[in-house]
């Protein structure tokens, strides 16, 4: 077993939210707890998580632990759980070693009491904007229907007051997507100079989603209403680079160029989609249950529970370097053929769904070919002249 760095998305609250954005592919994931009333980490389990993740984290040869904190909504839980996880760190890290969190969550529920603490703590917090008010109230509202554009940004403006670091994740979906420009512009002024991009793809079927997302459930699921079409995404990606190239190089961090620069300057790829392997990047649910990934968290796809198993031999098992492993022994030899290979990599497992005729492909490859003739050669030469710095 060899002890190499890994991430570990913690979800302290399960699926648990409160809204109900019509694309979101985790609140589902109750239906996979059926016994489960109350979905809260419970005092013992987090106590074993920090305790174990701070040692595996040593073990692994890192000089900092950080846990990252997610949902469904974390902030739920309230304020007083999340002083109880930083005490627990507090009485777990030994000497000299870092620790530091982030969290990631809608925004809903955020005040300047919860800002304070935050601020105090050192929290990174990934604050989930879909655009301006029509763009991100078409899907992001509450279970009563209600938009919740205003309470996202009253929560913003406290953590801006108090000085919290924070970057902003957006979701590029069918409502969003075609004003890429006018939707960059707007979240660069909303005052972090750190940008994500998560394209929507989920397929249709019975029930709210398909489950799990592999070829084998069938190629001709429909995407859901709520998706990318590939044509408009690589589109986008290309309107999003040509105005931060144009206007914002060296001054706006957006991570998917940023992880495209590094991959085409022959480095290592910052995101587990376009990474040759996965499988470190896994999830761990509020009752201790580790998954392979954050987006496979289907019983196949269950590695074991804290409580029965040390972490450190779950996040380095078999089953998680076979999951990783999978998606380079799975490349249809279309994609090993292709000459963007070293900046795809077949991207995203999750989105391999369509056929070709010698295996599974990307539903968003197009998108990516689309982005890769656009920019190839600014990527070139901005990837050298990086090179040539360092």
């Amino acid at each position: 077993m060899t002890a190499t760095p890994y991430h570990l998305m913690t979800k302290p609250v399960g699926p648990r939210c409160n809204i109900d954005c019509s694309y979101c592919y985790y609140t589902e994931k109750e239906e996979q707890y059926p016994a489960e009333r109350k979905f809260r980490m419970s005092e013992a389990t987090l106590d074993h998580y920090v305790r174990a993740h701070i040692a595996t984290t040593l073990e692994a040869g890192q000089a900092e632990v950080h846990f990252a904190w997610q949902g469904g909504e974390p902030t739920l839980l309230g304020l007083e759980y999340f002083r109880r996880i930083v005490e627990l760190q507090a009485r777990h890290r030994p000497d000299g070693v870092r620790i530091t969190n982030s969290i990631q969550t809608n925004g809903t529920l955020l005040d300047a009491e919860w800002a304070a603490f935050l601020a105090a703590q050192d929290f990174l917090v990934g604050l989930s904007v879909d655009g301006p008010r029509q763009k991100h109230d078409h899907y992001r509202r509450d279970r009563a229907g209600r938009p919740t554009f205003d309470m996202v940004m009253r929560g913003l403006d406290h953590l801006r007051a108090a000085g919290v670091e924070f970057n902003i994740l957006t979701t590029v979906h069918h409502a969003n997507i075609h004003r890429g420009k006018e939707l960059y512009r707007f979240l660069r002024d909303l005052g972090s100079p750190y940008l994500q991009f998560i394209p929507i793809v989920e397929r249709a079927s019975g029930k709210r989603m398909a489950a799990p997302p592999q070829i084998e459930t069938g190629p001709d699921l429909p995407a859901a209403p709520w998706s990318v079409a590939p044509k408009a995404y690589g589109k986008f990606l290309c309107d999003i680079f040509d105005i931060w190239y144009r206007q914002d190089v060296g001054r706006v961090f957006v991570q998917f160029i940023e992880t495209q620069l590094a991959l085409w300057a022959g480095l290592p790829s910052m995101l587990c989609i376009f990474a040759e392997t996965c499988g470190n990047a896994l999830a761990l649910e509020h009752n201790g249950d580790v998954y392979a990934c954050d987006h496979f968290v289907y019983p196949p796809y269950r590695i074991g529970n804290i409580a029965e198993t040390p972490l450190r031999d779950l996040v380095w098992s078999e089953k998680a370097r076979a999951f990783g492993q999978d998606k380079a022994d799975s490349l249809a030899a279309e994609c090993r053929k292709c000459p963007f290979l070293f900046a795809c990599n077949g991207g995203c497992p999750k989105h391999r769904f369509l056929r070709s005729d010698d295996g599974p492909k990307n539903y968003l490859c197009e998108a990516y070919r689309m982005f890769f003739h656009h920019a190839g050669p600014r990527m070139r030469m901005l990837a050298a002249m990086h090179h040539g710095r360092s």
